[in-house]
């Protein structure tokens, strides 16, 4: 079989796990622009980034170190398995009372509602509680349950929210004076979204709770000082990782005007969701790309086959930024219902390029995951936090969420440059250079002249991405063919 055949069909269920919750959560983006201001919106979407940083500090790198010691003491995989999850548990356990206990200074200096910053800590505690039992189920190669699992919670998450704000006011309606009155509340919808995901969370950990009898609460002292000292540069890259993705809206909250803070937050989150269609391509292939890249390096040609699979991402993403550009108002009339949230359209070209940034650097990384050199992975992430919180500083007082877009662009972008430069040095893969940088630049060229010269013209738009996908027949198709024959 093909190796590029091989690799679109490996961890297709794993695959599946996390992108399908992705999409499908896509479906809340126009209900919550429909049922929320776009202040309301501001709150969930800075919360949410929060969320993001603490997933990162509750987990605090054991989910890798799981794996990694469950394959290097293969004898003691039980102690391991046991070690791990009492050490996440009672951290978690810890964390969450201790917060709560606290909730309302903290409240005070994150600027949000207790009730908000509550709802929050649960969240963050019960997600924190199934890290494991996931990881469990990943290890002894239960893929089905697995993906199972994640698809029922975003589908409760998204069953709930519907209740919410759509089944709920009519039940009130109907029925004034009955129970469902009582929780029901106009001023403050955007509980609704916590609540859903926070029931959503609970019902997940009591599905996974057998496999805490399962495992066990064992303990192994030194095992686990040496998971701790693996996992702590896991770490320190998940939180540069974690400022990459989401401190731009944290940032945005505080360093504008808070008479505007929370609705330039909540439209610039809108529309950056647009940018789901990159995000969801790249996720999908480096699910796909990351055991290949290990299970392929001992092979012959593996650095050709690194570089020509570089490359067709490039040109895929490439297509799919102009696709999204050409067909924006489509689009931001599918997830964006209230137009009020449109002004930051403006940041959709940037953050898509910014993710087909990332996508082309999680390609390039291929050099230090196979010489075990992870160690760059960190530095590279951490000089991108690095740009983030030193563009957004620079910008946001100026130019707002625009500031936030070119910050995410520069990060994702110095990051995947220096990831070819280093990668030069310590594992040359034969790129194709002319023809990745001609295609990206070709692909940003058309998305220039449908997004600024002809808006909304879809004549133009369309031809152009006729042109596109010609002249990539043309350059490709003696490639392509000899790919497809194989």
């Amino acid at each position: 079989m093909s190796v590029f055949k091989k690799l679109f069909q490996q961890t297709f269920i794993y695959g599946l796990a996390t992108v399908l919750p992705r999409a499908l959560s896509i479906v809340l983006v126009p209900l919550y622009t429909l049922e929320l201001a776009p202040s309301a919106f501001g709150v969930y979407a800075t919360l949410m980034s929060y969320l993001i940083l603490g997933n990162v500090l509750l987990s605090y790198g054991m989910e890798t170190a799981f794996f990694r010691f469950v394959n290097k003491h293969a004898d003691k995989k039980a102690i391991v398995q046991s070690t791990a999850l009492r050490s996440l548990t009672v951290s978690t356990l810890i964390f969450v009372v201790v917060l709560l206990f606290f909730r309302e200074s903290l409240s005070s200096v994150l600027e949000f509602k207790t009730e908000y910053v509550t709802y929050a800590l649960l969240i963050l505690a019960l997600d924190a509680l199934v890290v494991l039992p996931f990881v469990w189920l990943r290890a002894n190669e239960r893929p089905m349950r697995y993906a199972v699992l994640k698809i029922l919670n975003v589908c409760i998450n998204l069953g709930f929210n519907l209740f919410f704000f759509l089944l709920l006011p009519i039940l009130v309606a109907d029925a004034p004076n009955s129970f469902w009155s009582t929780i029901y509340s106009e001023e403050n919808k955007i509980a609704y979204v916590f609540i859903s995901n926070l029931i959503a969370s609970g019902i997940t950990l009591l599905i996974v709770m057998p496999l805490y009898i399962k495992i066990g609460f064992a303990f192994d002292r030194e095992i686990w000082k040496q998971m701790l000292k693996y996992a702590f540069p896991v770490l320190i890259a998940g939180i540069a990782f974690s400022i990459n993705e989401a401190f731009d809206k944290i940032l945005l909250k505080y360093l504008l005007p808070p008479d505007i803070a929370a609705s330039q937050v909540g439209i610039y989150a809108a529309c950056y969701k647009l940018g789901v269609f990159m995000t969801l391509f790249a996720t999908a292939f480096r699910l796909g790309i990351e055991p290949f890249f290990f299970n392929h390096a001992k092979h012959k040609n593996a650095k050709n086959t690194y570089a020509t699979i570089t490359k067709y991402f490039t040109i895929l993403g490439s297509f799919i930024l102009l696709f999204v550009i050409v067909y924006i108002d489509f689009f931001k009339v599918l997830l964006i219902k209230d137009s009020a949230y449109w002004e930051a359209l403006p940041v959709v070209p940037i953050i898509l390029l910014a993710n087909l940034c990332l996508g082309i650097y999680h390609n390039l990384s291929v050099w230090y995951k196979v010489t075990d050199r992870t160690k760059f992975g960190a530095y590279i992430s951490i000089f991108g936090a690095i740009v983030t919180l030193v563009v957004n500083f620079l910008l946001i007082k100026h130019i707002s969420y625009m500031g936030s877009a070119i910050a995410t662009l520069a990060a994702y972008g110095s990051m995947m440059f220096l990831s070819y430069y280093f990668g030069r040095k310590y594992y040359p893969v034969p790129y194709d250079i002319k023809k990745i940088v001609g295609y990206l630049l070709l692909s940003i060229g058309f998305s220039m002249i449908c997004f600024y010269g002809y808006p909304g013209n879809l004549l133009i738009g369309t031809l152009l991405l006729l042109v596109f996908l010609l002249l990539i027949y043309i350059s490709e198709r003696r490639e392509i063919l000899r790919i497809i024959k194989r």
